[in-house]
C-alpha cells in the first residue's frame, strides 16, 4: 500500500476546500482490462469515471495510437511503423479517434509521449499536430486536457490552438516550484503532478499557489484511500487512478 503523504494543513482557501475531485482512469481500469485497450477505457467508465487518462504516439503515416510505450514488442518503434503493420501485429491497440468515441461526452486527458531520449523521438512534435487536428475536427476542445512530459510538446498545442487546456505532467525529482513556473509562464491550464509531489505541509499552499494562478491541479497515480483523503483536504481538482471504482466509492 502507498505511504499517506502528511497533508494535514486544509487548503488556505476555505472557497476551495473541500472538493470533490473528478475521477480519471489511468490508461482506463487497468485492474478489470489490458491498459490503454477499448475495453479498459469502457470499464473505467463503467466504475464511475469521469474520463479517462492515454498515452499517444503516432505512426509513420499519421496515425495516432494509444499505447504507453515507444516501442512494441517484436513490432519496432512506433513512429518508424505504418498502422496496418501495427494493426495487424497487435489487433486490440486503439486509435485515439477509436478511443474518442468510447468515451464520448467525458473528460479525456491525452497524454502525448515524446521526450528527448524515447525511441523515435520527433523534435518537430507532430504528434501535438496530429492530436490537436483530431480534435479540432471532432469539435472536441473543451472537454479534453492535453498533458505531456515535454514542455516542447504541449507549447506546440498552444501555438496551434490556444483554446484546447494543457497539462504540464511533471515527475517527483521536479521541485514543485519550478513545475509552477513553467506551466505559468507556457500559458499552460493546469498541473500534474505525483501524488508524493503533496506530500508534507507544504502540499496545500501548493496547491492554493496553483489555484490563485488559475491552473488545475490533476494527481496521479492514486490507489490508495488515505492519499485520496489528504488529496481531498488539499484541495486537488482531479485524481487519476488505476481503481476508478474504489476511488468512487471512497469520495
Amino acid at each position: 500500500m502507498e505511504s499517506l503523504p502528511t497533508l494535514t494543513a486544509m487548503n488556505p482557501d476555505s472557497s476551495d476546500a473541500p472538493r470533490t475531485p473528478l475521477i480519471l482512469g489511468h490508461r482506463g481500469a487497468p485492474k478489470a482490462a489490458p491498459e490503454n485497450t477499448l475495453a479498459a477505457f469502457g470499464a473505467a467508465l463503467e466504475e464511475g469515471a469521469d474520463g479517462v487518462e492515454l498515452d499517444v504516439h503516432s505512426t509513420t503515416d499519421g496515425v495516432l495510437v494509444v499505447v504507453h510505450d515507444p516501442e512494441i514488442e517484436n513490432v519496432g518503434v512506433i513512429r518508424d511503423t505504418t498502422w496496418s503493420v501495427i494493426n495487424a501485429a497487435v489487433p486490440g491497440i486503439p486509435t485515439l479517434e477509436q478511443v474518442l468515441d468510447v468515451c464520448d461526452g467525458t473528460l479525456v486527458n491525452i497524454e502525448i509521449k515524446n521526450s528527448e531520449g524515447d525511441a523515435g523521438y520527433d523534435s518537430t512534435q507532430r504528434t501535438a499536430d496530429l492530436v490537436v487536428a483530431v480534435l479540432q475536427e471532432r469539435g472536441r476542445r473543451d472537454d479534453v486536457v492535453i498533458s505531456s512530459f515535454s514542455l516542447d510538446a504541449i507549447a506546440r498545442v498552444r501555438e496551434i490552438d490556444g483554446v484546447i487546456p494543457t497539462g504540464f505532467l511533471y515527475a517527483p525529482n521536479m521541485p514543485n516550484a519550478e513545475a509552477l513556473d513553467s506551466a505559468t509562464s507556457g500559458g499552460h491550464s493546469a498541473i500534474h503532478p505525483h501524488w508524493v509531489s503533496l506530500g508534507g505541509d507544504e502540499g496545500s499552499a501548493f496547491v492554493y499557489d496553483c489555484h490563485a494562478r488559475g491552473l488545475k491541479v490533476n494527481v496521479w497515480t492514486v490507489n490508495d484511500e488515505p492519499v485520496l483523503a489528504a488529496l481531498i483536504a488539499a484541495g486537488v481538482d482531479c485524481v487519476i487512478t488505476d481503481t476508478p471504482a474504489i476511488l468512487r466509492a471512497w469520495l
